[in-house]
């Protein structure tokens, strides 16, 4: 399966569903290999590259990465994730999952309406792949689900979020925020601490990929 999944041309323009379907050739396939295919540099001068699964799906589904603030795919956005067993071998999603980044500035004058967080959080994929090995020798892709911030209760509690976080902006300072803010969505600094990034808890990424109910 490994040496044709090159085989398949990339759309010039891929749905959602047209991606869905590509990625379900992926499932089981190690990324590893296709990062080699690709030119995707895991690990540089012994530090590993940490979107480099996202960059080799991007380069599968046939588009070059990059680090715009656009939906990646026009109105749907990709995000890959690792997933590791639990104590009782069932999958538990390993860690937060960056969304979108802004500027301080940007956070105090942009309403949730009108964010970068609310046009990737609304029309995702989710890619989930077997992580957890200190070298990523070996990570198969174990599935993909979309997900809407479509439900009423989930998108108030992402916007409360938000809004929290502009509050602490506005009232104390971008260097008052803190990765403990946020129920769904948290924000961590990014660079020199000028830009800052909305990061969505594990417990929220497990639901999107349903394998928990709805977080609290």
């Amino acid at each position: 399966m490994t040496d044709q999944l090159h085989l398949l041309p990339p759309p010039e323009s891929l749905s959602r569903a047209d991606g869905l379907r590509r990625l379900e050739a992926l499932v089981g396939v190690d990324l590893r290999p296709l990062a080699e295919r690709y030119g995707v540099t895991v690990f540089r001068d012994g530090r590993r590259n940490k979107g480099w699964a996202g960059q080799v799906v991007e380069c599968y589904l046939g588009r070059s990465p990059n680090a715009d603030k656009a939906a990646d795919f026009g109105d749907w956005e990709l995000k890959v994730v690792s997933v590791v067993p639990d104590a009782s071998g069932a999958p538990r999603v390993k860690e937060s999952m960056a969304i979108a980044h802004c500027t301080a500035a940007e956070l105090e004058t942009t309403p949730f309406e009108e964010s970068h967080l609310l046009e990737k959080l609304g029309r995702l994929v989710v890619v989930a792949r077997l992580g957890g090995s200190p070298d990523d020798g070996y990570s198969p892709v174990l599935g993909a689900a979309p997900f809407d911030l479509g439900d009423a209760r989930l998108y108030e509690r992402v916007r409360e979020d938000y809004d929290e976080i502009r509050w602490v902006v506005r009232d104390q300072g971008a260097y008052a925020l803190t990765g403990h803010i946020g129920r769904l969505v948290q924000p961590r600094p990014r660079g020199d601490g000028t830009a800052w990034g909305f990061y969505a808890r594990a417990r929220f990424v497990a639901y999107m990929l349903g394998l928990v109910p709805q977080p609290a």
